[in-house]
């Protein structure tokens, strides 16, 4: 089953046209993975599925993004409740100048939640989730800023998490971190697809094979070849997929 899904999808900044009719269906319990050059409209195609564009003036768009069978783009769909459900972590690491326990909190708190035994319980599920609840259950009262940054992108990921979004996007999460920090979060994500699904844009070839179920190779805008991973990798149809992921450019 489909979780979320784009249909003839155009966007536009201003006169720029970067995304070209993209049709994704992204399958529930699932890693999609968006790979391509930079540039090529991954990170963009990525923020329309939780209508983080909607926050540059110059943006609209043309076709549909569905979240199981709600368009997302519906004058009726509430915004802040969208991105609840769609939850997202960025490339680096945006740990807020706060206490472990109140970054992973924070979410909770800016939707209505005040039961402080619930927050409580909430935060060790997500930090336990997250895959950091042994390395700072002793010190939770400290600055996440002290924390290393391959444990600062966990706590991020704590923090989406701790809200119980459907689906977490991730923009290059690993791109700042160490391969042991990156090989973390890669075994993290494999466990957190039992419960959530899951959009990654990466530009390592080996971490997409590494975790994702299907890729979507995008270029110039558009999506050239989209698979089951192993078979665009092993086997791609089409001669850009093999120039791009044979390293001949990009």
């Amino acid at each position: 089953m489909d979780k979320i899904r784009s249909e003839n999808l155009n966007v536009y900044f201003g006169d720029a046209h970067i995304l070209h009719d993209v049709n994704l269906k992204m399958p529930e319990n699932s890693i999609t993975a968006l790979i391509g050059p930079s540039g090529c409209g991954k990170s963009t195609f990525l923020r329309t599925l939780n209508r983080m564009n909607d926050l540059i003036p110059t943006f609209h768009h043309e076709g549909n993004v569905y979240l199981d069978d709600t368009e997302i783009y519906d004058d009726n769909v509430d915004v802040v409740n969208l991105r609840k459900r769609v939850g997202m972590v960025f490339q680096k690491a945006n740990s807020f100048p706060k206490s472990i326990f109140e970054n992973v909190a924070y979410g909770l708190r800016i939707h209505g939640i005040d039961d402080e035994d619930y927050i409580k319980q909430k935060v060790e599920l997500a930090l336990k989730s997250a895959a950091i609840w042994d390395e700072v259950k002793d010190k939770l009262d400290q600055s996440a800023l002290g924390l290393s940054g391959g444990q600062q992108q966990r706590l991020c990921i704590a923090r989406t998490v701790a809200i119980e979004p459907e689906v977490i996007l991730m923009d290059e999460p690993c791109s700042a971190l160490d391969p042991i920090s990156t090989l973390k979060i890669e075994d993290l994500m494999t466990e957190l697809k039992k419960e959530f699904t899951i959009v990654i844009v990466t530009h390592n070839m080996q971490q997409a094979t590494r975790v994702s179920d299907s890729t979507a190779f995008f270029l110039n805008g558009q999506i050239i070849e989209h698979g089951p991973t192993e078979e665009l990798f092993v086997n791609p149809k089409e001669e850009k997929t093999e120039e791009y992921i044979s390293g001949r450019f990009g």
